[in-house]
């Protein structure tokens, strides 16, 4: 025991020894302040200063933009999450895989020709974003337009052929995860009784067609845009992140889809009251709502395009406030009405807070965000019932009455309170964006125009192409198939195989069931 406390002492003085020899080098050969890196030297011209000063501008401009894209991705993840939460465990599989393959099918739906579609002629209407450098007003200049009326479509782009430049390839990734994020949206309403195979035609017709026209006419200087500097109106159609182009589109396709494919077996008796189908896995979407709460900074605040400009900050903010409130408006209501404080609806009133800020949220103060979360909480308190039981539709996780209603409630937020603080030049239109409120009744002249848009061609064009799918393809499963879980029959894996999952009443087609019509084509086929 002698000899290993000899040698112990001995090792540990040698490690003393090689530390403080190792802190003596390192103090001799480093900088721990950093200072010496941005002390001149004095041997800088005025063109080392100018270079030094752009890196550092469009260095921090990507860096921003790139992280906030890396971040709009991970919505994929929550989505995914609260949907299979809110569905039944025996379609856990086929509900997940579908919101990652959603973003496969979008992401190439959209290189190959949504992109040039929505921005291939940005640079030619002077709308083009600078913080990015000058190649995207250079490249992404053609624009089909109509006299007097403005841009319909961008050809520029298409496979990113031609734009061989760093700003637009980060414009690009930026707004594809935009783009998937609509792409998403109706696989709720949609869920567990819709075709695998069929929702992969939807994810191209939304990413290739019905995303990117609408997209164009708000975000790539189209006719929509350019109703203030056409018209008068305001400063046109104005969505600052996407309550409009991204989830009040994909609400109004998630609308047409869940009328076109009808309610799930049993969702609805013969005497019209409908039956709760409980999600399997709160929990899990409660982390879901979580994991898209906190992206939601991302997707409002890097909408800046620019880490220079500092209202980001006043974006997250607002965007945190009416988020926080919608959530606890909803909690509340349901906890006075129901008794209890209902965590699904909670997690909407969240949502939907979220996803009416996301219009507005550059535009207005604190105390706007604030009114406009306790609005739209009450809103999908609201709308959820409704939907059910007024129009019986079957949506099961509420991704109408999230995105559809307090989409649209997030755009005409903008035309009642935009204080005139921010957004100076918007759309070409000299002075800050107001609303009804602050002086400006044909800014909300405006955004009624984009509603009105979003009904014709979110909701009108979309029920028009899945009907004409169904008939084609089919949209919906065999009925057998909804009953015993799409797991197995669609995507051939069980999400839980070491997990009995347990039978209710809600898993057979009783007697008491409302017929749904839109099965009637499998009973022709036998």
């Amino acid at each position: 025991m002698k000899k290993l406390g000899k040698i112990l002492s001995v090792v540990l003085l040698i490690g003393i020894l090689v530390c403080a020899l190792t802190i003596t080098v390192s103090a001799a050969g480093a900088d721990p302040t950093g200072a010496s890196y941005v002390t001149p030297s004095g041997n800088e011209t005025i063109q080392d200063v100018a270079t030094t000063a752009n890196k550092a501008y469009y260095g921090a401009n990507y860096t921003w933009v790139m992280i906030a894209g890396f971040l709009v991705f991970f919505f994929q993840c929550g989505f995914a999450m609260v949907e299979t939460g809110f569905c039944r465990g025996k379609n856990a599989a086929h509900t997940m895989t579908m919101n990652f393959m959603v973003f496969l099918v979008g992401a190439i739906g959209y290189f190959l020709v949504g992109f040039a579609i929505q921005m291939g002629g940005i640079g030619s209407t002077g709308l083009a974003p600078t913080g990015l450098g000058s190649g995207i007003g250079d490249t992404l200049n053609g624009l089909i337009a109509i006299p007097g009326l403005g841009g319909i479509m961008g050809t520029k782009g298409f496979m990113l052929s031609g734009t061989y430049d760093a700003g637009v390839y980060a414009l690009f990734f930026f707004q594809m995860v935009f783009m998937d994020t609509t792409v998403t949206i109706p696989t709720g309403s949609m869920a567990e009784r819709v075709k695998y195979s069929a929702y992969v035609i939807i994810a191209f017709y939304i990413s290739m067609i019905a995303y990117p026209f609408f997209a164009n006419w708000m975000w790539g200087g189209g006719w929509l845009a350019n109703l203030g500097a056409n018209f008068g109106l305001g400063h046109g159609g104005v969505d600052f992140a996407g309550s409009a182009v991204v989830h009040s589109m994909g609400g109004m396709i998630a609308l047409a889809g869940a009328i076109v494919i009808g309610p799930r077996i049993g969702k609805f008796k013969k005497d019209g009251t409908a039956r709760a189908f409980p999600g399997h896995n709160i929990p899990m979407a409660i982390v879901g709502t979580i994991i898209l709460f906190f992206c939601w900074f991302a997707f409002n605040a890097g909408s800046t395009l620019n880490s220079s400009d500092f209202r980001l900050a006043v974006v997250a903010t607002n965007t945190m406030i009416s988020g926080a409130v919608g959530g606890l408006v909803a909690m509340f209501y349901m906890w006075i009405k129901y008794g209890k404080p209902d965590p699904s609806m909670t997690a909407n009133g969240a949502l939907a807070g979220l996803v009416a800020i996301t219009a507005p949220c550059a535009f207005v103060n604190a105390i706007s965000s604030f009114i406009i979360g306790i609005i739209a909480a009450l809103l999908v308190c609201i709308a959820v019932p409704f939907v059910e039981n007024k129009l019986k539709i079957d949506d099961p996780v509420g991704a109408i009455s999230v995105h559809c209603v307090n989409g649209v409630f997030g755009v005409i937020a903008v035309g009642l309170f935009a204080d005139g603080s921010y957004g100076e030049g918007w759309n070409g239109v000299a002075g800050g964006v107001k609303g009804l409120f602050f002086g400006d009744a044909s800014q909300l002249a405006a955004q009624l125009i984009v509603v009105a848009v979003l009904i014709v061609w979110g909701f009108g064009l979309s029920f028009v192409f899945l009907k004409i799918l169904d008939k084609v393809w089919g949209l919906r499963v065999k009925p057998e198939d909804e009953l015993a879980g799409l797991d197995i029959p669609e995507m051939g894996a069980l999400a839980y195989p070491d997990r009995q999952i347990l039978q209710s009443e809600l898993d057979y087609d009783s007697a008491d069931n409302a017929p749904v019509k839109q099965l009637a084509r499998f009973k022709k086929s036998k």
